[in-house]
């Protein structure tokens, strides 16, 4: 198809704003798929993604949209809401021209809205504004567009109405997609197709989506993988229709799929470019801006003999997921395993899960933790995402911990909540902006329509845990956050040991600030006990900085009444008996091992702040 004739696009909006319905009324509209085969979230195919009702990955799918003046090839990109999946979108709009921002006409303007519209500021493409849900009794779509309009500097009769429910609007919408997204612009060769993301198949090997930007591509062409310098057979070209479905070609300006037949999984990375290896390009496209991970754990197998089947199925998972980061570890009380870096708990919580139902494993997950830099007394910095890689005390000169800049949207009656719990997780107030002012009911008393935006900037490691939970709880749900990676700066932290029996378990240990250490320390050991079940013997549970205990529990023994068979007899018996038993307890204590279940590690996940 000429390329004045395609119109590459991805919709983006704060999560649960109704991003996978409006993708399902533009399949249903334009004949993409059969009434008989649609379903709620369509493009939504992973059981994860049904359960929870989010986009936890990018979907492509090709559109053919019969406009006033001929058809037109809408390639539409589906993406996550959430924050912790913002990389997804990143990739999503570096292959498009165009963006749906939709907003839900209930809620306005919420924190993720926010960073999706600078994102696609960013990458300098056009935006079309659209207010969802206008159905909804509650729905206050003037109130939403003029929130628009001030925030983003929208004209009114920029901004769409519609209803991804009922489909009101839509037509419209496919209009507007087609009159104002530009078409793709390109070359006739040599050949650049970006990778923005892929899959492995057991018989096609490394299937690569690929947006062309240069060129044509063809089943049997020999294709050059820039970055890596991998060399492959192509033996299958096409598009998502939204099933992959073959072609004879693809050409510039469109999006779709190219199986390369490579084996190995890390010779085709997301952002690299595929160009043909009889006339190759002499410059790569631009590609994706490596990924930083926030959040480290460490992963094991509950049962040692599966650590080569992690291993493999994390090599098959990171290549659908390029967010994803691993390396070996070796804990003394876990064994081997991995570390594994995320961009937040969800995405840590959602990988976990689908190593377990798509590759049948049954894991171990250690507390999640942040990366710190540690600067030593001979000048050397050091990155440590792992309180067992801490380096001795003596050598330390500084711990420097990771700053985020927090934004969160909410109705001006919780801003003290959020300032209370912002102050008690160390943040620093940064800046306040009324986003819209609110109407003034009868008794003088400020409505909902207040929205307030307020900018703070705080550690991670403070908001890594329960913080978006008890933002949530405090403002009755109405608060939104997202969050961006500041940098780096000195903080008094020390590293908080658990020992279990009198020994370390490396995997319980914490990096803490000094002022929380003992608040912390005693939280957890009162949580353990309750939680590692009875032995024969006393478990002492300590938590100690370097070699000063600040906290302990103890697990009781279980006893056994080694006096029931005594039915008299002298006194002399018993105690004999009584003896025995304690020089038992004493070996056991010495020799005797302690197993630690999930539910300890899980412990550190639910610590009172």
């Amino acid at each position: 198809m000429d390329t004045s004739r395609i119109r590459n696009f991805c919709i983006i909006a704060h999560i649960d704003h109704g991003k996978s319905t409006l993708a399902d009324r533009l399949l249903e509209i334009t004949g993409t798929v059969s009434p008989r085969d649609m379903t709620e979230q369509f493009m939504d195919q992973m059981d994860l993604e049904r359960e929870r009702g989010i986009t936890i990955k990018g979907k492509a799918v090709r559109m053919t949209y019969r406009g006033r003046d001929g058809d037109y090839q809408l390639n539409l990109i589906d993406t996550p809401g959430h924050v912790d999946f913002g990389y997804e979108v990143s990739r999503a709009l570096a292959a498009c021209e165009g963006a749906i921002l939709v907003v839900d006409a209930t809620q306005g303007i919420q924190a993720q809205t926010l960073a999706n519209v600078y994102l696609a500021l960013e990458h300098d493409i056009e935006i079309i504004p659209v207010v969802n849900k206008i159905d909804l009794p509650v729905a206050q779509p003037r109130r939403v567009a003029t929130e628009m309009q001030q925030a983003f500097g929208f004209t009114d009769d920029e901004i769409l109405h519609v209803s991804a429910k009922d489909g009101a609007g839509v037509d419209r919408l496919l209009d507007t997609i087609v009159e104002r997204v530009p078409p793709p612009s390109g070359l006739p060769s040599p050949l650049r197709a970006l990778v923005f993301d892929s899959a492995y198949d057991p018989y096609k090997g490394v299937v690569a989506y690929v947006r062309l930007f240069d060129g044509a591509i063809a089943k049997g062409n020999e294709l050059l993988m820039m970055s890596t310098g991998s060399r492959g057979d192509i033996l299958e070209v096409g598009s998502f229709t939204p099933r992959l479905t073959q072609a004879e070609q693809l050409s510039a300006g469109q999006v779709g799929y190219v199986a390369t037949g490579l084996k190995n999984v890390r010779e085709c990375r997301v952002g690299d470019t595929i160009t043909l290896a009889q006339r190759p390009a002499s410059q790569p496209l631009p590609g994706y801006q490596p990924l930083k991970p926030m959040v480290f754990a460490g992963l094991y197998p509950a049962d040692g003999d599966e650590y080569l089947a992690l291993r493999t199925s994390l090599e098959k998972l990171q290549l659908n997921d390029a967010a994803l980061s691993y390396e070996p570890e070796n804990s003394a009380a876990l064994g081997f395993g991995f570390r594994c870096g995320f961009l937040g708990l969800l995405h840590m919580e959602i990988v976990q899960e689908r190593l377990e139902r798509e590759y049948g494993l049954n894991l171990l997950v250690t507390a999640p933790s942040v990366a710190y830099q540690v600067l030593l007394d001979d000048g050397e910095e050091v990155t440590v995402d792992s309180p067992a890689k801490l380096p001795p005390v003596l050598r330390l000169a500084e711990m420097r911990e990771p700053i985020l800049d927090m934004s969160i949207v909410t109705p001006a009656r919780y801003i003290g909540a959020i300032m209370d719990l912002v102050t008690t997780r160390r943040g620093e107030f940064r800046r306040m902006e009324y986003l819209q002012a609110g109407a003034t009911s009868g008794d003088g008393d400020q409505s909902m329509d207040a929205r307030v935006l307020l900018e703070y900037r705080a550690p991670l490691s403070e908001v890594l845990m329960d913080f978006y939970d008890q933002l949530k709880s405090r403002t009755q749900g109405f608060a939104s956050m997202d969050y961006s990676f500041q940098g780096y700066q000195p903080a008094p932290l020390v590293k908080l040991d658990l020992l279990v029996n009198n020994q370390p378990v490396d995997a319980l240990s914490l990096i803490v600030h000094r002022d929380k250490a003992q608040q912390q320390g005693r939280a957890l050991v009162e949580k353990l006990r309750t939680l590692i079940p009875r032995q024969l013997f006393e478990v002492p549970i300590q938590a100690a900085i370097g070699s000063r205990v600040i906290a302990r529990e103890t697990v009781r023994a279980l006893r056994k009444n080694v006096l029931a068979k005594c039915y008299g007899g002298d006194v002399t018996r018993k105690r004999k008996l009584l003896e025995k038993q304690a020089e038992g307890k004493r070996r056991m204590k010495r020799v005797g091992n302690v197993e630690i279940p999930q539910e300890a590690f899980l412990a550190l996940l639910k610590l009172d702040r």
